[in-house]
């Protein structure tokens, strides 16, 4: 399946003329860009994707530290894509326009929003996180806090609390790619009254990541 470049994200930071057609992402579409996207358009690395097929097949290619298996694997915010041979790694960011960026990094660390969470057999606690993960921690954390994950050692190192004084990235709504700082939480934990560029703004929850 394809998209049409006319109908990509907006987010996406890619030229709109063009191909008529770029790939699509296995899931996720509105919240990601694809690997042969990121390669190709976007960073540079490879002409064209029989280069970055060939890159995949010989394992050279990583997504938050697994081997990547299809051109067509979102990348999400925050991840991090690796090159092996050149050693190099990649995050996906948000700018303050909203639009995703691939910005080199010596961090093999990673950022995401708790969505869920359910207590499993011999009570441990399952966290399911926004990219699609899921972790057994004994690290105590709510929904709508954010973990801080290293990705070498495939654990999570802490939590980060959804609080007020809380630092914030938006990754939804006008605001989106901008960040704050909490001044409160309503009641019914879905609105916040947040600090951006020195403006008093509500938030809603669920267009926000706590961030360090």
């Amino acid at each position: 399946m394809h998209l049409k470049r006319q109908k990509t994200p907006k987010n996406w930071p890619i030229p709109r003329k063009g191909t008529p057609y770029v790939v699509r992402p296995n899931f996720n579409v509105r919240n990601s860009i694809p690997i042969l996207v990121v390669l190709r358009d976007i960073l540079e690395l490879a002409q064209n994707r029989k280069e970055v097929k060939k890159a995949i097949h010989s394992k050279h290619i990583l997504l938050n530290n697994k081997i990547v298996r299809d051109e067509k694997n979102p990348m999400l915010l925050f991840d991090i894509l690796s090159i092996i041979p050149s050693k190099k790694n990649y995050r996906m960011e948000l700018s303050e326009k909203g639009k995703f960026q691939i910005k080199e990094t010596d961090i093999n660390k990673k950022i995401s929003k708790i969505i869920n969470k359910s207590i499993l057999k011999g009570k441990k606690t399952q966290l399911n996180l926004s990219d699609g993960k899921n972790f057994l921690s004994d690290i105590k954390c709510n929904v709508n806090d954010s973990v801080l994950i290293n990705l070498k050692d495939k654990k999570i190192e802490k939590c980060i609390p959804l609080k007020e004084k809380a630092k914030i990235i938006i990754i939804g709504g006008k605001h989106a790619g901008e960040t704050g700082i909490i001044n409160n939480i309503d009641s019914k934990g879905k609105n916040t009254e947040s600090t951006i560029d020195k403006k008093k703004v509500n938030v809603l929850i669920k267009q926000l990541m706590v961030i360090e």
